[in-house]
């Protein structure tokens, strides 16, 4: 296959999970699946099943409302510490990709970043309407046309999920004015507790995730479209328990982990443990 990246076909398999080849490339040095998606890649994953069934999604993704506004009051007040650094730029509008319900949006909205959003799931994106009040477009990047500009992009847990990560940036490139800010939340391939666990690490688990990224890929690709680095630092997370009950059964099974877990109430909140999930801002130039 042809990196997704930068198109080398000097790409070998790192390794196999769950039949699933996942191949670097010896040029960019990204990590890939190595499968082509299907056209109806993004609406086979994530139909209501996932929101809704447990597994590899969320038992009940809708219990995490308070959770999820609350990471979007944080990254709103993130974007505010680097548009503070320049007096002229007004805040007139954010883009958040992969939306779901409206949370983020909503803790965005709160924080002095009201926006609209684009989300594949039809019911999300109408509980986000119906629920909260917030535009959420139903489809995807490539799908749905919108015609302003923003002055913030944000990409919170979406970068892994991309079919064509770079037809994506090229479009949300074309809705991002000049000055504008990209805020991305994925996971690094590259951090300790990824190569400790090696294949056992829980972000390899195509064929829901595509893409593997390290801080310093990404870099390199948005410089590529234009893009500087203000800012990068390790992604606060938290969590229910509930789901993360569900994560860790649906990775381990009935094994230790997974009675360990189901020793403590669902309704608690415990924060993400590691370091292998960060956060980047990127200025267009």
């Amino acid at each position: 296959m042809n990196c997704p990246l930068c198109r080398s076909q000097n790409a070998h398999v790192a390794l196999i999970h769950h039949g699933y080849p996942i191949r670097d490339c010896r040029e960019c040095g990204h990590r890939f699946a190595g499968f082509t998606p299907a056209s109806s890649h993004v609406g086979d994953l994530y139909g209501d099943e996932y929101f809704h069934g447990g597994g590899a999604g969320y038992p009940d993704y809708t219990a995490e409302a308070k959770l999820l506004t609350a990471a979007g009051q944080r990254y709103g007040k993130l974007l505010n510490r680097y548009t503070g650094l320049n007096a002229s730029r007004r805040q007139t509008g954010l883009l958040d990709i992969g939306a779901a319900a409206g949370f983020l949006l909503q803790g965005y909205a709160q924080s002095g970043w009201p926006g609209v959003g684009i989300e594949p799931n039809r019911s999300m994106a109408q509980y986000a309407q119906r629920e909260l009040g917030q535009t959420v477009h139903t489809g995807t990047l490539e799908t749905v046309p919108l015609s302003q500009t923003f002055d913030a992009v944000s990409w919170v847990q979406v970068l892994a999920h991309l079919p064509n990560p770079m037809e994506s940036f090229r479009i949300a490139d074309s809705l991002t004015r000049p000055g504008g800010l990209w805020l991305i939340d994925t996971w690094n391939s590259a951090s300790r507790t990824a190569r400790f666990l090696g294949q056992s690490w829980h972000e390899y688990s195509p064929p829901s995730v595509l893409h593997w990224w390290t801080p310093a890929v990404l870099k390199r690709t948005l410089a590529r479209l234009g893009y500087r680095l203000r800012g990068t630092g390790f992604a606060q997370k938290w969590i229910g328990l509930g789901h993360a009950r569900s994560l860790i059964e649906h990775k381990y099974g009935n094994g230790l982990p997974t009675k360990i877990a189901k020793l403590f109430p669902k309704s608690w909140k415990v924060p993400y443990p590691s370091e292998d999930l960060f956060w980047a801002v990127y200025e267009k130039c």
